[in-house]
Parts: C-alpha cells; structure tokens; sequence
C-alpha cells in the first residue's frame, strides 16, 4: 500500500447491536464510505463498547454487522468473525505502541505477509503521510504525545481497512496538539474512503471533524443528524441538555406555521413566534422547545435594528460571566423571572451596552432559531 488509501468497501458499514450487560446497548447505525460519524454522550453511554463490538473484541447478546457488503456478525446466521479477519484500523486512546520497537516498526508489524523490504516501504509510505518522516528510528517513549497519535494512526491504516474505528485519540494530548491534529486529520480524511466511527466525550471535537453525530445515552442513540442540526434542532430534551443547550422550557402551542405566517407558541402568558413545526405537533399541545444561546439577541442600546421586533422579552441581567474574548449573559425576563435565558455576546458589546447586573434589558428570541421537541425520544 502506498499513499493511495482506497478501501475495497461500497456500501459502508450498517450494524444492528444489542446486549443487556456489563453495559446495556441497543443500537442501529450505519456510516457511509468516506463518512465520519462522531458517538457522543457521557461516560458509560456504550461508545467504545460499540466499537469494541464491531471490532470483534465484544461479543453483543444479538445483532448483524455488515461492513462493505461482508456479514462480519450475525447472530441469528451463527457468524462471527474474530478480530484478526476484520478489517479494521482501530487508533486507541493510549495508543497501545510497542515500547521497544521503532515508530516504522509498530507500523510494519501491522503489514503482515509482505517481505521485509515492501514492509519498510510501506511504513515509510505511511510515515510520511502523517508527516512523521526522518523519526523512523525512534522509540515511542522519545516521540511527543501527538506524534505517538500519528504513529498508532499510520498502524491502523496500513492494514488498509475497511473500517477505521478512534477511540478517543486526542485525549492525551494538549489542547494546542490537538488543534494541529484535527486539521491534519480534516486534511488526511480527504483521501480515506472507508467508513470511520469516532468515540469522544468532547463535542467541540465531534461538531468540527464529524460529518454526522449520534447521540446516545444509556446505551441507545437518542439522534443521529449532521452537527448543525443536532445543536439547532435536538430531538428531545435529553439531546438538546447532551449537547449542552440551556434554554429548554415548556410552553403551549397556540398555531402552526401555515401559507407563510409563522406558528404561535405561550410561554408562560408570552406570545412567541416559530418557523418550524415537526411532524405530528397539533395546536394546544404542550410542548418542550429550546431556543439556543446564537438566537438570542441582545437589543442594542444605541442603535435598535430589525431583528429586534421579532419575539421581544423584557427582563433584567441576572449575571456576568468573563470567558475570553465573550461574556456569558444569565437573564431573568420579566413575565418569568424563575426561567432564566442564558446566551453569551463579545466583551466589546457588554461594554459599548453597560450591561451590568440589575440593569433591565430586553432580547429577542429569533423565530427561526425556536424549535419545538418531541416528548420523548425515538431511540434506536
């Protein structure tokens, strides 16, 4: 193999997972060739079981993967592959290197049944790939935490799989690494055809390198959507608090959008607003429904604009909180001070408002950005 990473693979992975212990899963998924699907949810959500299963290193109770048309698992068919005939570049949190081999030997153990001489040209090939050439010889232990990542990264891939499975790999590097990584891998990506399933508990990792999210808990996926939808339009609740949305409230739908007019919805005796309606929202249900913090516009003192008479809510600043270059905004509206907004605006907008806390103000809740959820989450 050389640089050319094209995988013998045309119809992706599709897996069907179930199992009742240690971890409880029941989950369906499928990612397409040269897709990126991020797990996300929290510790114990069944992440890496997941990809220990389809790596043959678990076992599920029932269930089928199917990777490039080739039945991997099938429990009712009695099929199951060992680790060793799938294939599959699995890059492990710790990387998982041979201390006393070189970084070119823990790639060319992985290129089995080549002579010794193909096998160095190939792990040089791979080597120089993720940018690692002229360090060769090193052992892992003088290798720096991100090239120790690039190492077990040109491991996986000199199998050639059919399936790329990463299993939280930029935890233990710093956060400055880390960004170098994830523009490395955005650019490497681009000549990778298998289907790649990344496990991260971080989900700014996941919305920049993902094509798709799912979103899990307790061992089911609660979502699965590209990133910008899962941020703008969760779900459920469970979604939508998963991925760290903090306006969540309840309110009673009064109309749906109909011939360009936009839908009605109470909030606590207020009138809002919305563009969107989901399947099966009928007038007079009570409903959860999130707005995120990017849709709440603060009105700005010296010149009002537009958007402002859309949704107007009155209130107070509850509190302020320097982060960076951003202030975080709490912000209690007058008809419910009980159900706090949170949204956030640059240090100079604070400034050039005089937000202080105490000092009334008023916003605006975008009517595209309100989205009304299911009561209930659709897992699979």
């Amino acid at each position: 193999m050389t640089g050319n990473l094209t995988a013998a693979t045309t119809e992706g992975l599709h897996a069907r997972l179930a199992q009742a212990s240690p971890i409880p899963v029941r989950a369906e998924l499928a990612c397409a060739p040269g897709e990126l699907l991020a797990l996300v949810g929290p510790s114990g959500s069944g992440k890496s079981t997941i990809l220990r299963m389809l790596a043959g290193l678990a076992t599920p109770d029932t269930g089928r993967i199917t990777v490039g048309g080739e039945t991997w698992f099938d429990s009712a068919a009695g099929i199951d592959l060992p680790a060793r005939r799938r294939r599959t570049g699995y890059v492990f949190q710790s990387y998982a290197l041979f201390p006393h081999m070189s970084a070119l030997e823990n790639i060319a153990i992985a290129l089995s049944g080549l002579p010794a001489a193909e096998k160095r040209r190939r792990a040089q090939a791979l080597l120089k790939m993720v940018h690692l050439e002229g360090l060769e010889e090193r052992r892992p232990a003088a290798l720096s935490g991100g090239q120790r990542q690039r190492v077990a990264l040109a491991r996986a891939l000199a199998r050639d799989p059919a399936l790329l499975l990463l299993d939280e790999p930029f935890s233990a590097v710093d956060k400055a690494t880390r960004l170098r990584l994830y523009r490395e891998i955005a650019a490497l990506r681009a000549r990778l055809t298998m289907p790649s399933l990344l496990v991260t508990h971080d989900l700014e990792e996941a919305v920049m390198l993902a094509d798709r999210l799912a979103v899990l808990a307790h061992g089911r996926i609660l979502q699965t959507a590209p990133p910008e939808e899962i941020l703008t339009r969760p779900c459920c609740t469970a979604v939508a608090r998963l991925v760290n949305l903090r306006n969540i409230f309840r309110g009673r739908i009064r109309a749906l959008p109909s011939g360009g007019r936009p839908g009605l919805l109470d909030w606590q005796g207020l009138s809002l607003e919305f563009s969107h309606a989901p399947a099966g929202l009928v007038a007079g249900m009570d409903r959860q429904w999130v707005v995120p913090d990017g849709f709440v516009l603060l009105h700005r003192l010296d010149r009002p604009s537009r958007g402002e008479r859309e949704n107007p809510v009155a209130g107070t600043i509850a509190g302020l909180v320097p982060i960076g270059q951003t202030v975080e905004v709490t912000f209690r509206p007058d008809h419910a001070p009980e159900l706090p907004l949170h949204f956030s605006v640059p240090v100079h907008v604070a400034r050039r408002n005089a937000l202080a806390s105490g000092r009334t103000a008023r916003v605006s809740l975008l009517a595209e950005g309100i989205h009304i959820m299911e009561d209930a989450p659709t897992a699979s």
